[in-house]
C-alpha cells in the first residue's frame, strides 16, 4: 500500500516508538463499495421514501429530493469517507484527530449506532416472522377465519375506522399481541424472542471475521434485493389500477413545493438514508487502502442509494394503484403510514395477487437482506471503535476478536428484549422517534462543525490530494464550507420548531414515557459536551491555551509538543498497541 509523503513521514516516526499493527483491508475494493451500498440502502428506501413521497405530493417530492442529493448527500458522504480512509480509524479516533474539542461527536455516533442496532434488529425479526408465515396457504393475513381475529375484522380492504382488515389484525394481534399502551407491558412474545435470537446469529455470522467475512456476505445481501425489486415491479405493473399509482408517483403536485416541510423532509431523507452521522460508512472506509479513489465510491454509493429509492417507489406505488382499484377510492385517500406500509398495506396487496405466497416470500426475504446490511454496519461501528480504543484490554479479556463480537451481539440482544414483549411496538416507536429524529440531527450539526469548519476545508482537501493525487473540485469545497453547514443548521432549527411528541397511530405517549425518550436521546448527545470537557481537562496550560489547542488537529496526540503537531501519530490518541505478531495471533 502506497503512502503519501506526509503520511509516510508520520508513520516512520511511529515505528521508532511502537510497532503499529497493520490494519486489515477489504480483500477487493468492490467489497467496500457493495458494503457501502448495503449500509446506505436499507428498509428506509422501501417504506420511508415512498411514505414521504405519498405525503408530499408524489412527484413533487422528487424535485427537492434530487437537489438535496447533489448539494447535501454526495458532498457529506465524500467528506466522511475521506476522513475515515485518511485516519484509518473509527469515528471516535477520527473525530478526536480532526477536532479534539468535538471528539465527543465520534463517541455519540458510536452510542447512537449501538442504540439503533438494538431496536433496528426488531424490524428484521418481524420480516423473518412474516417470511416464515408466507409459506402457508392461504396466507394467514388473507382472511378473518383465525383465532386472533375480532368481530370487526373484514376480508376486504377498507378505510373505515370501525373495522380493521385481516392484515392489520395479523400484525397487531397475531404477531405483536399488542397491548393498549406503554403502561401495560404484557408478557414476552416467545416466538418473536426466538426469532430475535436467530436474527442476531445471522448478524454475528456476517461480521465475526471482520471485513473479510463482511466482504463476502455483501456480494449477496447487497445485490439480491435488486433482483426481487425488479421482479416485483414486473409483476405489479400488470395489475389493474397500477398505472394510477405510478402516475401519482411521477406527476408532481407543484403546490406542495411551497411547503418548507417538504424541503426539510427531502433533506432529512437523503441524510438518514445515506447515513451521515451514524459513523457506519466512516468506520467501513477506515479499512480501505490508503490510495483508494474515494470520489468514485462516493458517487456510486449515493447515486445507487437514490436510484434504489426511486425503484422502490415504482414498486410500492404500483401496489398502491392496485389497492385503490380494489377499494374503489383515489390513491390519495389510502391509509398509509411508516411500518404499516411494509407489514400491513403491502401484505394486504399480496393476499389478492396471483401466486401470493411466492411474492410474499420474495418480498420479506428482500427486507431481510436490506435489514441485515444496515444492521451489521451499525454493529461494526461499535466493534471498530472499541478495538481502536481498548485493544490491549480486549486482548486480555476476550483473547480473540470473534469472542468480543459475540459479547457485543449478546448485550444488544438482551437490550432488545423489551421490543419483543407485548408492549414492544410502543418501545420501538419511542426509541426510533427520539434516536433517528432527535439525536441524529444534533450529531450531524456538530460533525460538520468539527470537520468543515474546525479541521477546515483546506486541510481536508490536502488529505484527499495526498491519498488520490487530486484535490476535490470547487463544487465540493464550496458545499463543505458554506452550503452544507447552512442546510444542516436550517434542518436542525426546523426539526426543533416542528418537533412533535412521540405517538403510535392515535396513541400519544404519556409525559413519563416522553421523558424516557429524552433520556434515550441524551444517551448519545451527552457524549458531545462530555468529550469537550475531557479534552479541556487533559490539555496543558491555561483555559485560553486549552481552548486554542482543542480546535487544532492532532492536539491530543502530543500534549508535550508544539501547537498540536502530529509528532506521535496522526491516527492514535496515545494508544500503545501490541506488536504485529501478537496482533496477528489474537485478532
Amino acid at each position: 500500500m502506497e503512502l503519501g509523503p506526509k503520511r509516510a513521514a508520520v508513520m516512520s516516526k511511529e515505528e521508532g516508538m511502537d510497532q503499529q499493527p497493520s490494519r486489515p483491508t477489504w480483500s477487493r475494493q468492490i467489497e467496500f463499495t457493495l458494503a457501502g451500498i448495503g449500509c446506505a440502502v436499507g428498509l428506509g428506501n422501501v417504506w420511508r421514501f415512498p411514505y414521504l413521497c405519498y405525503r408530499s405530493g408524489g412527484g413533487a417530492f422528487l424535485v427537492p429530493y434530487l437537489l438535496m442529493l447533489v448539494v447535501l448527500g454526495i458532498p457529506l458522504l465524500y467528506m466522511e469517507l475521506s476522513v475515515g480512509q485518511y485516519t484509518r480509524r473509527g469515528p471516535v479516533h477520527a473525530l478526536a484527530t480532526v477536532c479534539p474539542l468535538l471528539k465527543g461527536v465520534g463517541m455519540a455516533s458510536v452510542a447512537i449506532s449501538f442504540i439503533m442496532c438494538t431496536y433496528y434488529n426488531i424490524v428484521i425479526t418481524w420480516a423473518l416472522y412474516y417470511l416464515f408465515n408466507s409459506f402457508q396457504s392461504p396466507l394467514p393475513w388473507q382472511s378473518c377465519n383465525n383465532t386472533w381475529n375480532t368481530p370487526n375484522c373484514t376480508d376486504h380492504a377498507t378505510n373505515s375506522s370501525y373495522s380493521s382488515t385481516a392484515s392489520q389484525e395479523f400484525f397487531k394481534y397475531r404477531m405483536l399481541g399488542q397491548t393498549s399502551g406503554v403502561e401495560e407491558t404484557g408478557t414476552l412474545r416467545w416466538e418473536l424472542f426466538l426469532i430475535l435470537i436467530l436474527a442476531w446469529i445471522l448478524i454475528y455470522l456476517c461480521i465475526f471475521k471482520g471485513v473479510k467475512s463482511t466482504g463476502k456476505v455483501v456480494y449477496f445481501t447487497a445485490l439480491f434485493p435488486y433482483v426481487i425489486l425488479i421482479a416485483l415491479l414486473i409483476n405489479n405493473v400488470q395489475l389493474p389500477g397500477a398505472s394510477d399509482g405510478i402516475a401519482f408517483f411521477i406527476v408532481p403536485e407543484w403546490d406542495k413545493l411551497r411547503s418548507v416541510e417538504v424541503w426539510v423532509n427531502a433533506a432529512a431523507q437523503i441524510f438518514n438514508s445515506i447515513g451521515i452521522g451514524f459513523g457506519s460508512l466512516l468506520a467501513m472506509s477506515s479499512y480501505n487502502s490508503f490510495n483508494n479513489n474515494i470520489l468514485k465510491d462516493t458517487l456510486f454509493i449515493s447515486i445507487t442509494n437514490s436510484l434504489t429509492s426511486i425503484l422502490a417507489g415504482f414498486v410500492i406505488f404500483s401496489a398502491f394503484g392496485y389497492m385503490s382499484h380494489l377499494q374503489g377510492i383515489p390513491v390519495s385517500q389510502l391509509a398509509v403510514d411508516g411500518p404499516g406500509l411494509v407489514f400491513i398495506v403491502y401484505p394486504q396487496a399480496f393476499a389478492s395477487m396471483p401466486v401470493s405466497q411466492l411474492w410474499a416470500v420474495l418480498f420479506f426475504f428482500m427486507l431481510l437482506c436490506l435489514g441485515l446490511d444496515s444492521e451489521f454496519a451499525m454493529v461494526e461501528v461499535m466493534v471498530t471503535s472499541f478495538l481502536d480504543e481498548f485493544y490491549q484490554h480486549l486482548v486480555r479479556i476476550f483473547k480473540r476478536k470473534e469472542l468480543f463480537v459475540l459479547a457485543v451481539c449478546c448485550v444488544a440482544l438482551l437490550l432488545g428484549i423489551p421490543c419483543v414483549m407485548q408492549v414492544g411496538i410502543y418501545v420501538f416507536q419511542l426509541m426510533d422517534h427520539y434516536t433517528a429524529i432527535v439525536s441524529i440531527m444534533f450529531l450531524a450539526f456538530f460533525e460538520i462543525l468539527a470537520i468543515c469548519w474546525s479541521y477546515g476545508v483546506k486541510r481536508l482537501s490536502s488529505n484527499v490530494k495526498e491519498m488520490t493525487g487530486k484535490k476535490p473540485n470547487i463544487f465540493f469545497r464550496l458545499c463543505w464550507l458554506i452550503v452544507d453547514p447552512v442546510l444542516i443548521t436550517v434542518i436542525l432549527i426546523f426539526s426543533i420548531i416542528q418537533f412533535k411528541p412521540a405517538r403510535y397511530g392515535d396513541y400519544v405517549f404519556p409525559p413519563w414515557a416522553q421523558g424516557v425518550g429524552w433520556v434515550i436521546a441524551l444517551a448519545s448527545i451527552i457524549w458531545i459536551p462530555l468529550g469537550a470537557i475531557h479534552t479541556l481537562w487533559v490539555l496543558p496550560g491555561s483555559l485560553m491555551k486549552k481552548l486554542k489547542l482543542s480546535i487544532k488537529p492532532y492536539a491530543l496526540n502530543d500534549t508535550k509538543g508544539g501547537a498540536g503537531e502530529p509528532s506521535v501519530s496522526v491516527i492514535s490518541s496515545s494508544i500503545k498497541l501490541p506488536e504485529k505478531s501478537q496482533f496477528e495471533t489474537h485478532f
